[in-house]
């Protein structure tokens, strides 16, 4: 994942674009929780990146997920939540794919 594709996705340092790729997201995730964006969702992962300027830190990289990163402790947790696995369109697996 690249800083620069965070950024064309919406993710600034100055909040969320407006009519961005970002904002749907946003948008897709407040309306199926009932109305908010949860804290450690993939937009508010997203948004935390683009607002630092920085997606290296936290290990997820065009190769994979760096082992011990921050991405592999959210990885982790989120598979551990769901039996295993993480799943398609979970946090990691969309913040990966950006």
């Amino acid at each position: 994942m690249a800083d620069q594709n965070v950024r064309n996705a919406g993710f600034t340092s100055s909040g969320i674009t407006r009519g961005s790729l970002a904002s749907s997201m946003m948008s897709q995730e407040a309306r199926a929780s009932g109305g908010g964006v949860h804290s450690g969702g993939p937009t508010a992962a997203l948004q935390e990146m683009g607002a630092r300027g920085s997606t290296h830190s936290s290990g997820f990289t065009s190769s994979g997920i760096s082992g011990g990163s921050k991405a592999s402790q959210m990885m982790s947790q989120e598979a551990r939540s769901h039996g295993g696995g993480t799943p398609r369109g979970g946090t990691t697996a969309t913040v990966q794919s950006i």
